[in-house]
């Protein structure tokens, strides 16, 4: 369907301005298309869609309570449904595959990219994969190789959190999570660490390895968690030119000096810090230091993360906004969306900004199809025939 958008106030060329927005066959238009439907926004904003690089939240609908397992096409359905209803119309989900049993199992991933690409096409949102390797998972590795061919392409991460957990002593304050989260006991979550841990050795050369299959096949390459510039440039040296979730500032402004992406979590935002102690976000992005945000496991946050640095009189969301748009969607090598131009996609959403503190989206579109509408009764009021 094509439509017209009339009335609202629309990001372009870095300020909100007062203009129509027109979208023929699924691409944002000069023009309205013969036949096309006018929605009425006057008084909404009307903003790119957002683009989610990073977001695990999906486990929550598969695994909401620890032992307590859902059929993964209805976890990955219901995710859809609250992914457009916070105005993210483009999302990889970040699939672990760890050398754990259980939620973060290479069986589990197995499950969850085979369910979505069987169900993919019947998504409201443009929902892709985003796979987060476990380095030190060295024999879930062939599998993870064999998925950087589908389609469409993956991007792949690169973490370690089996070093951390040895070195740093989390283990000692996260034990009972990961066991819950395994299906294990304490005790028998130690063993198989220990067991991971003793294969240290190997995990250089499987680092190496998949990072040229990446390049290869041309799939995106992150980097999760590194502590140092050291490590910033050994993984920028293997293709990996996004950090995500820097673990310090020098890392940070290691990859910015480089002119890499630098991703951080909107709840760090929205909650006014990070909940383990990471680097502040909004701190970041003023820095300069942070120029993606994405929902990491809270859907509501990028939304709410963008509008909060915007300010209350939204001064401010031309250059907040694209942190969740146009800079996600160039860190994950989509040029065709991200923002309000003639031939990208139509991804928009409809914005009550009343209140700046709690905005509303109101209409969600992907690719110009109504993915989402939260006018109720009053938007086929508000939809008519163009004249």
């Amino acid at each position: 369907m094509n439509w017209t958008i009339r009335g609202g106030r629309a990001l372009m060329a870095g300020r909100l301005c007062k203009t129509d927005i027109h979208i023929s066959e699924g691409r944002l238009a000069t023009a309205p298309a013969d036949g096309a439907r006018a929605i009425a926004a006057d008084g909404l904003l009307v903003l790119p869609g957002i683009v989610d690089i990073h977001g695990d939240g999906f486990e929550r609908q598969l695994m909401p309570r620890p032992g307590v397992r859902f059929d993964t096409a209805l976890a990955l359905r219901d995710t859809d449904r609250q992914l457009v209803a916070n105005g993210i119309t483009t999302a990889f989900h970040g699939v672990t595959i760890s050398w754990e049993p259980g939620l973060r199992s290479v069986e589990a991933a197995i499950d969850l990219v085979e369910t979505l690409m069987k169900i993919r096409a019947s998504l409201r949102c443009d929902t892709r994969l985003h796979l987060r390797w476990e380095t030190f998972a060295l024999d879930q590795l062939p599998t993870v190789m064999q998925w950087l061919s589908l389609d469409p392409k993956p991007i792949v991460a690169l973490n370690d959190h089996t070093t951390g957990t040895i070195l740093k002593g989390t283990i000692a304050r996260k034990i009972g999570q990961m066991a819950s989260r395994s299906g294990l006991s304490q005790e028998r979550y130690r063993e198989l660490l220990d067991s991971v841990w003793a294969r240290r050795d190997e995990v250089p050369t499987a680092i190496a390895e998949l990072a040229a299959a990446a390049k290869l096949t041309g799939n995106v390459l992150l980097a999760h968690d590194e502590a140092s510039p050291q490590e910033r440039e050994a993984f920028r040296n293997l293709g990996a030119v996004t950090s995500e979730f820097p673990l310090t500032r020098e890392t940070a402004v290691s990859a910015r000096a480089a002119g890499e992406e630098v991703v951080l979590g909107a709840p760090n935002v929205v909650r006014g810090g990070s909940h383990n102690g990471a680097l502040d976000a909004t701190q970041a992005v003023r820095d300069g230091l942070c120029t993606v945000l994405t929902s990491d496991y809270h859907y509501p946050s990028p939304l709410h993360a963008a509008f909060k640095l915007g300010g209350t009189d939204l001064a401010g969301l031309a250059t907040s906004w694209p942190l969740v748009s146009a800079n996600a969607a160039k860190a994950a090598g989509l040029a065709d969306r991200g923002e309000l131009l003639p031939g990208q996609r139509a991804d928009v959403i409809l914005v009550d900004a009343t209140d700046p503190s709690h905005p509303q989206v109101m209409a969600t579109m992907v690719a110009g199809r109504m993915s989402y509408s939260a006018m109720n009764q009053e938007l086929p009021m508000r939809i008519k025939a163009s004249a």
